[in-house]
């Protein structure tokens, strides 16, 4: 079968003219190029994606610092691993010398050496992903499809290539059902009853690794469905076995969407995901996906404000109180809290804060109270905190007014 067609519409004009002088760089050089991967599937179910990976039968390395010098674009070369990276204004290009694994054990980072084209697709993690395309140009568009993957992508199903494909890397677990909640796809009948078998195998996957999985899944449209698909097969219980994927988690993930930015939702998913966790279990959460420090703050700041929601259920709350009761969490953790709690004024007041009173400041600073003749010190850090209540109070709103309040808190004092 051949796609040279299918190509041509697919990819956008400034990247289809990289692939093919990427492609006749190689041929000078004696080498082959393939487009393999995510974008092969993509291409042939009509999604776009133009972040796209290369397979070079030869040297990887070699061929991209040669491109780089020529088309300008930013190189970051692995020689350890025989891969680059070429990164465009609008688009990367990963470069991979064709390659066979093996692993040491499960769970391990597997030993790469060098190996043909089929060699790099037999290694795939799924049979949906381990389609080339030819780039040469004796055969270029040529489908190369060993395993039938094609026939997968017709029935719609995730299917790994061979048995020992969980045992080996149990991130596949998770992946693979990020892909079937992206696509709508289902694991063929042998790939099921091997996953449900190597659910346990998620135990020999590093923390870091399971995080990132859990990053990408975040970073899907809808991330709820394979939360709750995990949830399903046990994998969440793997994880943390206070973990859930139910429908508190996938009402409150869409509020979440609503709310915030896509770049940052994956953080905010995690606070979300960790809400009915009790405080032994987020640490031994945390250490178990070695969360980085400014989100673990986060999460742990998630389920301390949860604690004292009931001081913020009032009616009779002043902005200046509730701003005071807030301020020293973290930003990510009021908003978990203002999606997830239950009580509506609660959630009011945490919205309030987070869209407004934050950002309320004086008018006047130390300097400025200096020269109104309030000394440095307990007094001035006295004055400054009334000024700040006052405003945030809607006592005072100009920088006059501050003035005269500064000045008669200054006679009393």
């Amino acid at each position: 079968m051949n796609l040279a067609g299918q190509i041509e519409q697919y990819l956008p004009r400034q990247l289809m003219e990289l692939v093919k002088d990427i492609s006749g760089q190689a041929a000078n050089l004696g080498q082959k190029v393939y487009l393999v991967g995510g974008a092969v599937r993509d291409l042939l179910l009509g999604y776009p994606n133009f972040d796209l990976d290369l397979v070079v039968e030869g040297d990887a390395v070699k061929l991209a610092q040669q491109v780089a010098e020529t088309s300008q674009a930013n190189l970051l070369a692995h020689h350890r691993f025989s891969t680059a990276k070429l990164r465009y204004e609008n688009f990367t290009l990963d470069l991979a010398t064709a390659r066979k694994e093996t692993y040491a054990r499960p769970g391990a980072l597997p030993v790469v050496t060098p190996g043909t084209l089929m060699d790099d697709l037999i290694r795939r993690d799924f049979s949906i992903n381990a389609m080339a395309i030819s780039l040469a140009p004796n055969d270029y568009g040529e489908l190369i499809d060993p395993h039938q993957c094609r026939n997968d992508l017709e029935q719609r199903l995730i299917r790994i290539l061979h048995p020992g494909s969980f045992t080996d890397d149990a991130t596949r677990i998770l992946r693979g059902v990020r892909y079937e909640q992206r696509f709508g796809f289902e694991f063929e009948a042998q790939t099921a009853q091997l996953l449900k078998r190597d659910i346990s195998m998620l135990d020999t996957i590093s923390g870091d690794r399971i995080r990132h999985e859990l990053e990408l899944i975040f970073r899907e449209k809808r991330p709820e469905l394979a939360v709750n698909r995990l949830g399903d097969l046990g994998a969440l219980h793997r994880i943390n076995p206070s973990l859930k994927g139910d429908a508190w988690i996938a009402e409150k993930f869409d509020k979440a969407r609503r709310l915030k930015k896509p770049s940052q939702l994956p953080s905010l998913y995690f606070c979300l995901l960790i809400y009915s966790l009790r405080q032994r279990d987020i640490e031994q959460f945390l250490a178990r996906l070695n969360i980085p420090a400014k989100l673990s703050r986060a999460m742990r700041d998630t389920l301390r404000l949860k604690t004292s929601l009931p001081l913020l259920d009032k009616s009779s709350l002043k902005p200046s109180e509730i701003y005071y009761l807030l301020r020293e969490y973290e930003p990510l953790a009021i908003q978990a809290n203002a999606i997830a709690s239950d009580s509506s004024m609660a959630r009011r007041h945490l919205q309030l804060f987070f869209t407004k009173l934050r950002y309320v400041k004086t008018a006047l600073d130390g300097e400025e109270l200096k020269r109104l003749g309030i000394s440095a010190g307990p007094e001035m850090g006295k004055v400054l905190q009334m000024l700040h209540k006052a405003k945030l109070d809607g006592e005072v709103s100009t920088r006059a007014e501050e003035k005269k309040l500064a000045q008669s808190l200054s006679l009393k004092s």
